[in-house]
């Protein structure tokens, strides 16, 4: 049976028809088609559908050795971030300087231009939020600097970043 049927009206025998009685005709719709078709579009749908990704970064974690990595001061590029969320850079032995997040990017892009060995140091306090960090290390990547290491931010970095603010 497919689709809809109409049942015909029983005629009544009997003894004279002086009128004829009009009967609703009973309509029956067969739904099994409309369930497999609804099934097709969901799963059509379903398989079809882009899902957002996850925005990652890959980041290659050194072995567990004590391995000690040296580094020239003049390749090295500390960046600190304060948990107001101030930025200190600095240039090997230099005394840092705060700049704003937006001029970070245009830094780093000409600091990499003219240190081809460029390596910089993320310390962020730890009152600071971790969109600080994230945010300096996708700074990093746009700026095409894949050689950067995360430290964690000590007193002797406060007592720079304090020299910084009296000067």
């Amino acid at each position: 049976m497919a689709g809809a049927d109409v049942a015909a009206p029983k005629e009544k025998k009997g003894k004279g028809k002086k009128h004829k009685a009009k009967k609703r005709v009973p309509v029956r719709i067969d739904m099994t088609p409309m369930v497999d078709v609804v099934m097709l579009l969901i799963t059509f749908f379903m398989l079809t559908t882009v899902f957002n990704t996850p925005q990652t970064m890959e980041i290659n974690l050194p072995p567990d050795s004590d391995v000690k990595v040296e580094v020239a001061e003049t390749s090295l590029l500390t960046i600190r971030v304060t948990a107001d969320g101030s930025i200190y850079v600095n240039m090997g032995l230099e005394r840092p300087q705060q700049i704003e997040f937006k001029e970070l990017r245009p830094l780093l892009v000409d600091r990499s231009k003219s240190n081809a060995k460029l390596v910089c140091l993320i310390k962020v306090q730890r009152e600071g939020t971790y969109d600080m960090m994230v945010n300096v290390m996708d700074e990093l990547n746009l700026a095409s600097i894949t050689r950067f290491s995360i430290a964690p931010f000590k007193e002797i970095d406060q007592q720079l970043v304090n020299q910084a603010i009296a000067s």
